[in-house]
């Protein structure tokens, strides 16, 4: 196995031995899952563009939509335009459009491609917008992705977590925009550790007291909801909510600590899943999944339980930088030849923190080439002044 040079969290430089076991590829379909599991799916950026990254978004749509193939190939399906493909944080509305377009039109050309589309209020500038303006912007987006034939995630609204002066604000928009749904959505609360922005959905700092209008929401409109998605990463909250929520509604796990336990489940039930990090470990996430549902309970945790760690520390605070690990980890697996991203944000992590990603992906089997994997960290190591 390679070895490589790479600094601690003390700043000194140790030699690291690979150690992992890289888990192998097979194809898998959604059918193999007794999970619904969608990868929050990130968007691979054009390095050669003549744009100013911070400014102005280049996609290399080639590589973007490669990259989806990948994981329907996989048997997951793709979460697009969520948080992962830095909806808010570089992507555009008129680039997130463009990107369910054509991310819709090659599921068309598959017969197991599963694929949900995030609609939201983004594409409204400034603040003070009443109720009204902002579920007709949910309304546009939403009209858009139906019309495109595609299913809907219900994102959180910015606008809306600065226009709602109570509860009702937001029992009243959701009711509005649930209404013109035509097929049953995936609603999703972010929590403030993703989107400070967020901060007070529902109109409650309190989660569990959030949590009360949330539910709410989801009884009075429970026809039009397939599911929620929280993220609020913590496993007490999902499980509590999990128990409550209406005969047939579906928990989708967005905890990216704790998501192994909680996709099994328990006598109570289990969560589904729509998770960033399946993005990053999407061989382990499908060879996990398909083991769960033969049976073989210990070989999912056996599989599952290592990428945790890895997933902790790639979502660690300020969580909403995420992205870069994920990108990062897709860099060194050899799914993009670069690591460069929508709106600069390569920028937005240590060294020392990508050290530590290179050793914990080792160590969870998700570093497809060894060998590869350690040339491009030693590339990017010298770029960083380590050589």
């Amino acid at each position: 196995m390679p070895e490589i040079r790479l600094p601690t969290e003390t700043a000194n430089i140790e030699t690291y031995r690979l150690q992992g076991n890289p888990i192998a590829l097979e194809r898998r379909k959604a059918s193999d899952f007794n999970r619904i599991a969608f990868a929050a799916a990130h968007v691979v950026a054009d390095p050669l563009a003549v744009n100013d990254p911070w400014l102005t978004p280049a996609i290399d749509w080639d590589a973007t939509l490669q990259f989806r193939h990948r994981l329907w190939d996989l048997g997951l399906g793709v979460a697009e335009a969520m948080d992962t493909a830095q909806r808010g944080m570089g992507l555009s509305w008129p680039d997130a459009r463009e990107l369910i377009a054509r991310s819709l039109k090659e599921a068309a050309s598959r017969d197991d491609a599963l694929i949900a589309c995030g609609v939201g209020t983004d594409h409204l500038e400034g603040t003070g917008h009443d109720l009204q303006r902002i579920a007709d912007a949910y309304h546009e987006q939403l009209d858009f992705v139906q019309g495109h034939g595609g299913r809907v995630i219900l994102m959180a609204s910015r606008a809306l977590a600065s226009a709602a002066r109570s509860p009702d604000d937001y029992l009243e928009t959701y009711a509005r925009v649930l209404e013109r749904a035509q097929g049953k959505v995936i609603i999703h609360w972010l929590g403030e550790m993703f989107d400070p922005a967020l901060s007070g959905y529902w109109g409650n700092a309190d989660h569990m007291k959030a949590m009360d209008t949330c539910l709410e929401m989801i009884e009075a409109n429970a026809g039009k909801i397939d599911g929620i998605k929280i993220s609020l990463l913590s496993k007490e909250k999902e499980i509590a909510m999990r128990r409550r929520l209406p005969q047939g509604v579906r928990m989708y796990t967005g905890d990216d600590f704790n998501y192994a336990e909680l996709i099994a489940g328990d006598e109570h039930g289990h969560s589904d899943a729509l998770l960033g990090i399946f993005d990053a470990i999407a061989p382990a996430a499908s060879s996990a999944l398909a083991s769960l549902k033969r049976g073989e309970t210990d070989a999912f945790f056996d599989i599952l339980e290592p990428t945790v760690a890895l997933s902790r520390h790639i979502f660690r605070a300020p969580t909403r930088f995420y992205k870069t690990g994920v990108v990062f980890l897709a860099w060194l697996n050899s799914l993009q030849n670069h690591f460069t991203m929508v709106g600069g944000q390569e920028s937005a992590r240590s060294t020392r923190h990508f050290a530590e990603l290179f050793r914990l992906a080792d160590k969870a089997n998700v570093l497809a080439d060894p060998d590869l994997a350690a040339r491009r960290m030693k590339a990017f190591l010298a770029v960083r002044g380590v050589e």
